[in-house]
């Protein structure tokens, strides 16, 4: 039997990211028990506002976190597979991770938290 090879449809996203976030590496990949931290913001849609001269002003309505897809399992794998070997040496470092999807208002941002145990 052939050697198989995986295809990943998101290999140029992964780069993209870790080209973004490259700069606040350490200086070597972490070797140690990592807690992880990720914070997904979403902009919100325009259901999420008002209408005519409301359209700034959010509904009292509008939800705090965002439940619709991506699923937030799929997106902490994105992160953890695009710092693989960059942040840390091998993604089975990782311990603990705490994942939040949420709206916001601004700009919509990916925030990483790496804390060694």
């Amino acid at each position: 039997m052939g050697k198989g090879f995986n295809y990943d449809p998101s290999k140029n996203d992964k780069s993209d990211f870790l080209w973004q976030v490259k700069k606040n590496a350490p200086p070597a990949p972490l070797d140690r028990p990592i807690h992880l931290k990720i914070t997904f913001s979403f902009p919100r849609p325009k259901s999420h506002y008002g209408t005519g001269k409301n359209s700034t002003v959010l509904k009292a309505t509008a939800p705090i976190y965002h439940t619709a897809r991506p699923d937030i399992d799929n997106l902490i794998k994105f992160v953890c597979d695009a710092l693989n070997t960059v942040y840390w040496k091998d993604d089975s470092c990782i311990c603990l991770t705490e994942a939040l999807k949420v709206y916001t208002d601004g700009t919509p941002k990916t925030e990483v938290e790496i804390i060694t145990l």
